[in-house]
């Protein structure tokens, strides 16, 4: 009984490709490649009907997978041809890594400033003096005197 599960489970696990797994792969390849054109789209999404780069690069793909090459080593044909600007994602490795984790430490830094910033705009105390004091700290009863003489006059001028 167990023999026939772990036989059974084998045969699950198994991956089943569909009959439609060459051109599936296909546009998989070819939505992983950035048109040359000037489009800015990959070449499975090129929006021109006669795309002088898009059309035949996907027969290349198409005739590539016939031969029966794999992903990467088609990926890696035509970056060795068109160099890094052909993928359509920077890779993982060396500076192109940067491309992949600076966005996620900006947001990092920038949320921890913005908690670093609260925190102390929550700790700082409420000053207990008083009203403001004068500009010049030298007489400040003369400069409240002053002001609420000023408001009074135009006060009673309004009246």
């Amino acid at each position: 009984m167990a023999v026939a599960a772990l036989a059974l489970t084998m045969v699950l696990m198994v991956p089943v490709r569909p009959a439609s797994a060459a051109a599936a792969s296909g546009q998989e390849i070819a939505e992983g490649l950035t048109c040359q054109c000037g489009c800015g789209l990959t070449v499975a999404n090129c929006n021109h009907p006669n795309c002088s780069f898009s059309v035949p690069t996907r027969a290349h793909i198409d005739a590539m997978l016939a031969k029966r090459m794999g992903r990467a080593e088609i990926i890696a044909y035509f970056r060795k041809q068109y160099g890094e600007k052909i993928l359509s994602a920077p890779t993982t490795q060396g500076f192109n890594l940067l491309a992949w984790t600076m966005p996620f430490v900006a947001l990092l830094v920038g949320g921890g400033l913005v908690v670093l910033m609260m925190g102390r705009w929550r700790s700082r105390p409420l000053s207990d003096s008083g009203p403001p004091q004068s500009p010049d700290d030298s007489k400040p009863n003369n400069f409240d005197r002053e002001l609420r003489e000023r408001l009074e006059r135009e006060l009673r001028e309004r009246i």
